[in-house]
């Protein structure tokens, strides 16, 4: 849900609404008016929130930091480069780090200063068009496109999907009761269908492997471990190494 704030609220890490402020990236509220504690000092709500921040997610910049490259849109060795400027490193310290010259830090440094530019010309770019055709760039003749979610493994064709498709998947594969009639073959479908599945989990909650398994027989009895192992797939969930515990990916 971030991505659903302006620039400044990200940057922020809060938005205020008409009794409250809301964190961007939890939506956990602090109202207005109340004072809150945390570690014996005492704050108002603009204050809780920014302190929520802090303690829970890290800088906005770190928690950016640390999603998939495919929603940040950064190469691995510039999420690198920027990991160590955030921890304060120099451009000596980078290259020995990085195993490349300072010449070379300078010149990632000269690319993300452009990316930057260019992001700030297209998000004009992109408001102007709406501006002008009175219609989102998402919104297209066959629906509203979907976000797609933070987690994706692979963002490709497979994640141009649309409200009207998602209703038109669902309608076609589950019943009244949430269960699946079949699994499709392809993967468009499945995306749907999995995002749908996964919201039969609490976020912020571990389960064991038979909990997941116990869920899922009422969705797919006929072969509910391909549905697991297709919500790990798909970046819906995440799981331990030893596959003990299972948690919704947020």
């Amino acid at each position: 849900m971030i991505w659903n704030y302006e620039l400044d609220e990200i940057t922020k890490g809060f938005h205020e609404e008409k009794d409250a402020y809301r964190c961007v990236i939890c939506q956990k509220t602090f109202e207005k008016g109340r004072i809150y504690k945390h570690d014996e000092v005492l704050y108002d709500a603009v204050g809780a929130v920014k302190q929520h921040g802090k303690s829970v997610h890290g800088t906005i910049a770190s928690y950016l930091l640390s999603q998939e490259l495919s929603v940040t849109g950064l190469t691995e060795i510039q999420r690198r480069l920027l990991e160590l400027l955030l921890e304060g490193k120099s451009d000596k310290e980078v290259g020995k780090e990085l195993g490349i010259a300072q010449s070379t830090v300078r010149n990632h440094r000269f690319k993300l200063r452009e990316k930057e530019k260019q992001a700030k010309l297209f998000l004009a770019l992109m408001a102007s068009l709406e501006e002008e055709t009175k219609k989102s760039i998402v919104k297209s003749d066959t629906g509203t496109l979907e976000e797609v979610h933070n987690f994706a493994t692979m963002v490709d064709d497979r994640y141009t999907i649309t409200d009207q498709e998602r209703a038109k998947t669902i309608a076609t594969y589950m019943n009244e009761n949430g269960a699946l009639k079949q699994f499709p073959a392809k993967e468009k479908k499945k995306i749907i269908l999995l995002g749908e599945i996964v919201k039969n989990f609490k976020p912020n909650t571990k389960y064991s492997e038979a909990e997941v398994d116990k869920v899922l027989k009422r969705i797919f009895e006929e072969d509910y471990p391909t549905i697991r192992r297709a919500l790990i797939e798909y970046g819906f969930m995440d799981r331990s190494v030893d596959c003990m515990v299972y948690q919704v990916k947020e």
